[in-house]
């Protein structure tokens, strides 16, 4: 696992011109770990607040043997590509980073640990595995699944306490990212707050959470009530959401459902998003209805709690100046009649105020 005294080089070769960067630009903006340097040939120089748009300056160098000679020792592979796999590319400067003694931090679904064998095998919390020959390196396959998970059995419905589920009209939406400003504005205001984190981003940021992606079907509804059961004396607990109701590619819905049995939702939008991207086909129907779905879903017919929809998390990453992302904001609240915010750049203040409410 990460310590504080580890200082990471995040690997993004190419992740810029794909958008694929997800996963660093969520460690780069939230992680409390030193961040030494971005790896990117294609960038190398620039400035990385201009092409990152988070708030955190760092060099960005062109290779491996440049992180390791500003004191890096942990790469932290920086993708979440559709499909989470890493590039063929990637591999001969993975095998060149083990080479210069770097640990390395793998938030893809291709595991790491059987590549090298001889490396410690560090893998999530309540996990256990082999130690490898090497105790001085380790591999931390995050997309693992824990041991001793079972089926779940609703049981956080007997929690007094409030669990906020994040929901999107798609995928890579903001949802990690509005739970973690939430909850950090939770925390300034004196609440005892948890965030039970479900991908892989969350958890390097973090420290723990369930990968859910990777857990057996079965399961899935077991692993996340497990971690919103070990937040049951907190009274606040923020559940980050996966994926969506509306992408025909999506299953995590339901078990994070069931799972974490919501008080409250947040939906996460992209401003003017009128399709799927990735899927110009999928039109996105008007959020009042969406959200309506989701608490017709969890309600199942009386049987559950319904949930409350606090606002709306709107990703206005795309626009700029600021003006234009309030006046996205504006818009979406006139029509939904919902506080609706810009996590990033207006912070959560509105959505807690609306839950506190």
């Amino acid at each position: 696992m990460l310590t504080s005294a580890h200082r990471i080089a995040v690997y993004m070769e190419g992740a810029f011109a794909e958008k694929t960067g997800k996963m660093g630009l969520g460690v780069l903006r939230f992680s409390p770990h030193e961040i030494v340097c971005l790896v990117d040939s294609q960038n190398v120089g620039e400035d990385s607040v201009a092409l990152t748009r988070v708030d955190r300056k760092v060099p960005i160098v062109g290779s491996v043997e440049d992180a390791r000679a500003l004191g890096a020792d942990v790469l932290l592979l920086g993708i979440a590509p559709p499909g989470g796999l890493i590039p063929e590319s990637w591999f001969p400067t993975l095998d060149r980073a083990v080479e210069l003694g770097f640990n390395i931090v793998n938030g893809l679904h291709d595991r790491l640990a059987p590549r090298y064998p001889f490396l410690q095998s560090s893998v999530p919390p309540n996990q256990s595995e082999p130690t490898r020959t090497n105790p001085d390196q380790f591999i931390y396959d995050i997309r693992t699944e824990p041991p001793d998970i079972g089926v779940g059995y609703a049981e956080a419905r007997h929690l007094t306490n409030t669990r906020v589920l994040f929901i999107g009209t798609d995928m890579a939406v903001g949802k990690m990212t509005a739970g973690l400003v939430m909850w950090k504005e939770a925390l300034a205001r004196g609440i005892k707050a948890e965030f039970v984190a479900t991908g892989q981003i969350g958890i390097t940021i973090t420290g723990k959470g369930v990968p859910l992606d990777c857990i057996r079907l079965d399961f899935a509804c077991g692993a996340i009530e497990r971690e919103v059961m070990a937040c049951k004396d907190a009274d606040l607990v923020l559940i980050e959401g996966q994926g969506s109701l509306l992408h025909p590619g999506s299953t995590s819905t339901l078990p994070l459902i069931r799972g974490s049995q919501p008080t409250h939702l947040v939906l996460c939008h992209r401003a003017g998003m009128d399709t799927l991207p990735r899927l110009p086909w999928v039109h996105v129907p008007p959020l009042v209805e969406f959200i309506r779905l989701y608490q017709d879903l969890a309600e199942v017919c009386g049987t559950y709690v319904r949930p409350q929809a606090v606002g709306i998390a709107l990703n206005c990453a795309h626009l700029s100046p600021d003006a234009e992302a309030l006046a996205a904001c504006e818009e979406t609240e006139r029509e939904t009649n919902l506080p609706t915010t810009d996590p990033v750049r207006f912070g959560t203040a509105r959505l807690l105020d609306s839950l506190l409410s």
